[in-house]
């Protein structure tokens, strides 16, 4: 397996019923609006969200798609998922478990093929990338959105604290790593943006169910450097007297030749 998918399903079934949390701003609205007009789908289109997690953005886009197929590897974030959709009454999708690097699907079946907040889980990116791209019809678009990587000097301790909180973490990767990929398999770049997310620590942990001893850790770890003692890589910020700090998000849409 190429990613430490015991590791994965654990984590995010404990994560599957608070993942879409107010006190966390992965699905606040603005932000899911932001990604579907930066989609820009059509009627016509049938997409797939690839390791969706409760496939808050395949909701998001059903009404305005033909169909939406959301795939992931954890039963309990599709359960919740498919229970939103249909207090929504959406009637246009469907869920599948499976993984990012053997997708369940014929090839160029869908036209917009997309992840978020995956790619970190990822011991390597080429096979979930490549099946991707193997799904994906001519002309349609390969949307990921995940976090950046800190600077080189950074990205060491950066990872160290992200997979003490998570240990289904792997690494963050350079937007360079995946513009490659893109590159390495002919598409055009649509899209090629960076934003910053703020993140509140205190929420950030408690959605892993962090234990209390390592949220100790982690957070002495960000008081030491707002009071200028090392990097961690977050640049940690107090606002009302807690501790946040901005995710660097990159959001990449390429065209598929």
């Amino acid at each position: 397996m190429n990613y430490k998918i015991e590791k994965v399903k654990k984590s995010f079934s404990l994560q599957a019923e608070n993942f879409e949390n107010n006190d966390m701003n992965f699905s606040k609205q603005e932000y899911l609006d932001y990604i579907i007009k930066k989609v820009d789908a059509k009627k016509t289109d049938c997409v797939l969200e690839v390791a969706a997690g409760t496939c808050v953005c395949g909701r998001s886009l059903a009404s305005g798609v033909t169909s939406v197929t959301c795939l992931d590897a954890t039963p309990e974030m599709l359960i919740v998922g498919k229970r939103a959709a249909e207090d929504k009454k959406i009637s246009n999708i469907s869920f599948v478990e499976g993984i990012a690097e053997q997708l369940p699907f014929a090839e160029g079946v869908f036209d917009i093929v997309m992840t978020r907040l995956t790619f970190h889980h990822y011991t390597e990116m080429r096979k979930p990338f490549e099946e991707m791209n193997r799904v994906l019809k001519a002309g349609g678009k390969l949307v990921i959105i995940d976090m950046e990587a800190a600077k080189k000097e950074l990205r060491e301790i950066e990872d160290y604290i992200e997979t003490l909180r998570d240990n289904s973490h792997v690494k963050n990767r350079s937007k360079d790593e995946f513009l490659s990929l893109y590159k390495e398999y002919g598409y055009e770049m649509l899209v090629t943006e960076s934003a910053q997310i703020p993140v509140e620590l205190s929420a950030w942990m408690n959605l892993t169910k962090t234990q209390t001893e390592i949220k100790r850790k982690i957070t002495l770890q960000m008081e030491n450097e707002i009071a200028g003692l090392g990097q961690t890589g977050f640049f940690p910020y107090k606002k009302n007297n807690r501790i946040y700090f901005d995710q660097r998000w990159l959001m990449m849409i390429g065209k598929k030749g």
